[in-house]
């Protein structure tokens, strides 16, 4: 069961911004990852359903939005407790059946990070579009790495000594309350962000309770039109 996020976990769009820019300044691997980190914090992914992503699952026009359709979530769980002897298990979405996909789409920011990663780095002949220099799964050790020294080279030190942005993870908490605080409809960002809406509720209360102001103006407004329409 997931538990209610924290909002001092949650890095805002200033901050997710200067933490991926951070990470592609280090060097190769660096900006192989940029895309990487940039779909859980523009598309909400799962890390492990971003280390699946295949490029015959993205679209990406030259202008506007694009889409994600992601189908599955490559686990890491050890060569001793995966069925394919590999590190990474091959599983479906997370609360989804095995054949079950997910469209998310992605903003034109998101759309040309990944167009300049294919032809930067190519895919895999598999079609995974992030592996490690030996073509393998990228694994939570390498990407961390990448990430702690992101978050060492933009946190001040008071930040840096608290929750804010400690996991790649966050970033898909920064997703999913930009949509919430920008009034998509609560049973939109519950289906983009592979939740269901009392999930939803549940896990990002904090976030709704922040919109309760905005919400009020709109009521008031609506009465206030209603009062003058009718004496």
């Amino acid at each position: 069961m997931e538990e209610e996020v924290d909002p001092e976990c949650v890095p805002d769009p200033a901050q997710a911004a200067a933490l991926l820019c951070a990470v592609r300044a280090q060097g190769a691997r660096g900006r192989h990852l940029e895309a990487f980190f940039g779909c859980i914090y523009y598309a909400a992914s799962r890390p492990g359903e971003t280390v699946g992503l295949k490029l015959r699952d993205c679209e990406l026009p030259r202008r506007g939005w694009g889409m994600l359709r992601l189908r599955e979530s490559r686990a890491r769980s050890g060569t001793a407790w995966t069925d394919s002897g590999e590190a990474h298990d091959q599983r479906g979405l997370k609360h989804r059946s095995r054949k079950a996909v997910r469209y998310v789409p992605i903003p034109p920011e998101l759309v040309a990070l990944l167009r300049w990663h294919v032809v930067r780095f190519g895919t895999e002949p598999d079609g995974r579009m992030f592996r490690t220099a030996r073509g393998g799964m990228v694994q939570e050790s390498g990407y961390g790495e990448v990430w702690a020294r992101a978050r060492g080279d933009v946190l001040s030190p008071g930040e840096l000594a608290s929750k804010l942005a400690k996991r790649p993870y966050d970033l898909r908490h920064a997703a999913v309350s930009t949509w919430l605080s920008s009034s998509v409809e609560p049973q939109l960002v519950a289906e983009r962000a592979g939740h269901s809406v009392a999930v939803l509720f549940r896990v990002y209360a904090k976030f709704l309770k922040g919109g309760d102001d905005a919400a009020n103006a709109k009521i008031s407004a609506r009465l206030r039109q209603h009062n003058a329409q009718h004496g």
